[in-house]
Parts: structure tokens; C-alpha cells; sequence
């Protein structure tokens, strides 16, 4: 396994403990689809998790990437999970998406 692939393998595993912890039991890694991928998490109904830990940050090669995995998965919506420089607390990491499709999110929640 590359050090790039392991960094990642470790960001996904995190993510999934996190999410396990705040009572997501079926979240779990997804196995690599290749040109199908349908994102990194799976376990949460209809939402495909994209998870990144890069030293140079591209949003939107990665939020294109987002975009694909939603559709090959055929989910309602996505969020970009990018590790942040310095902490291994999941919960302190970056949560991104385009802005239209949080606006969605918070009409749907009911603001």
C-alpha cells in the first residue's frame, strides 16, 4: 500500500468510528469501484461521503468527484469529508459542499 493510500485507508477508517460513535452502527468503508465509485462511506442512506486527507487541497476536482459518486450511487446528496492539518479529531475536519446543495439541505431540515 502506497503512503497516499494508507493516509486515506486511516482518514476513512476515523470517519467511520466517528460516525459509528454519534449512532451510525452501518457506516462503514466502501471497497473501490473504479470508474463507478459511488464514494468512500457507506451505511447512511441516500448520502455518499467523500473523504480526503491531501497535503495540497483541489475542492473542485474533489467536489466534481462528489458530484460523480452521488449519481453513480444514485443518492440524494454528498458532503466532501477533508481531514484538517494538525488535529485527528474527525469532528474538528471540514464538512464541504456547493452551496446550492446546502441551501436544499436546510430547506428540507425546515430551517
Amino acid at each position: 500500500m502506497t503512503a497516499s493510500r494508507a493516509k486515506g485507508t486511516a482518514a476513512e477508517t476515523a470517519v467511520v468510528h466517528f460516525l459509528r460513535d454519534l449512532a451510525w452502527p452501518h457506516a462503514e468503508r466502501r471497497a473501490l469501484h473504479g470508474n463507478a465509485d459511488t464514494g468512500d462511506i457507506a451505511g447512511l442512506p441516500g448520502v455518499v461521503l467523500e473523504v480526503k486527507n491531501a497535503k495540497r487541497t483541489e475542492l473542485a476536482a474533489w467536489l466534481d468527484e462528489l458530484d460523480a459518486e452521488i449519481v453513480n450511487a444514485h443518492a440524494d446528496t454528498g458532503v466532501l469529508v477533508v481531514k484538517r492539518r494538525g488535529t485527528t479529531d474527525v469532528g474538528r475536519w471540514f464538512a464541504v459542499m456547493p452551496f446550492g446543495r446546502w441551501c436544499v439541505l436546510l430547506n428540507e431540515a425546515g430551517r
